[in-house]
């Protein structure tokens, strides 16, 4: 695959801390109650991470645990009810449109849907030409050709330029979208499920391609996924989530080989195993998700945990390391 000369410069040399997270919650107001009484949906309620330059950590947890806000929070795309974010060292947190402005260019998204995240009125040029226009990184003589450029190292051809979004199959469009999040030659790149509505093997090429563009580019991702196998497929470290909360953060291996939360458990145990011969314990979780606006007390996890101690009910445990590169928010632990 041809890549462009000026996405060559190599950020892998420097291993540092790109994003830390410090105590990041996000409460959405829903409604005003009688006598000042105020309802707030906790979509993220207190996590700590960090991500490390080059690295790929995986967040996974079921739908409405608050992973795509994590995501979101994370690119000042909504501003965070409480918590720190620091991109190499500097704090996000208090900065307002002018101040992030400059920043931006340094982080992008891949959105879910392929379709609706582009514009059917542009071409294919203007879309992922625009974020060049906006931060004044290419003269308007040049910009065509460093379109046609990344859409080369995509996968897609020069004839595609003049296209509308229509014209494309699923996975052509999220190139499309891969495109155009390297348009502004990102160190962070936030993948909020980019592959979970193609099909299967549409998956696998998208997968395949954002590997090879990491290691072209040097690009960190943070990739949200619902699907384990995908998270286990790209991840580096993984971060497993439960209704806003971190409740386990491990390396990759050794989270699947021996995941400690029970979440974590419940998870992996709903994989399907492809050797017949390997049975895994079956573990069901009994009763819904709690609702995020009335959480429980104590551990947010023990109305579905077969393991619920008495000091589940009136203590929250508290997220920590438990053995090298492995952190768990559980009393058993």
């Amino acid at each position: 695959m041809w890549l462009p000369a000026f996405f060559m410069e190599d950020r892998r040399l420097a291993i540092k801390t790109l994003v830390e997270v410090n105590g990041l919650k996000k409460y959405f107001l829903i409604t005003k109650r009688w006598g000042g009484r105020k309802s707030y949906v906790r979509a993220v309620d207190g996590v700590y991470f960090s991500i490390i330059q080059g690295e790929t950590l995986g967040l996974v947890g079921e739908s409405g645990c608050g992973k795509t806000t994590v995501g979101r929070l994370i690119l000042k795309l909504i501003e965070p009810t409480e918590g720190e974010i620091l991109f190499e060292g500097k704090s996000l947190t208090h900065l307002d449109k002018r101040g992030i402005h400059p920043l931006r260019r340094s982080f992008q998204i891949i959105f879910q849907d392929p379709y609706a995240s582009l514009n059917p009125r542009m071409t294919v040029a203007e879309i992922v030409g625009r974020p060049m226009e906006i931060h004044g990184l290419v003269k308007p003589s040049e910009r065509e050709e460093r379109v046609a450029q990344l859409l080369l190292s995509v996968g897609l051809q020069r004839e595609h330029l003049h296209r509308y979004p229509h014209e494309f199959s699923g996975g052509q469009r999220q190139r499309i979208g891969i495109a155009r999040a390297l348009a502004t030659q990102p160190k962070l790149i936030v993948a909020d499920e980019p592959t979970s509505a193609l099909d299967v093997s549409v998956q696998a090429q998208i997968l395949n391609l954002m590997r090879y563009l990491q290691k072209e580019f040097g690009l960190t991702y943070l990739f949200i996924s619902h699907n384990i196998g995908v998270i286990r497929h790209i991840s580096d470290r993984v971060a497993v989530m439960y209704m806003g909360k971190i409740v386990e953060l491990a390396e990759k291996r050794g989270l699947f080989q021996s995941p400690v939360h029970p979440y974590t458990q419940a998870l992996l145990a709903a994989v399907p195993s492809l050797n017949p011969k390997k049975r895994r314990e079956e573990i069901i979780l009994e009763g819904d998700v709690p609702s995020p606006i009335n959480p429980p007390s104590g551990c947010r996890f023990h109305t579905r945990c077969r393991y619920t101690m008495p000091r589940c009910y009136e203590e929250e445990p508290i997220f920590h390391q438990v053995e090298d590169h492995r952190w768990v928010a559980c009393h058993l632990a």
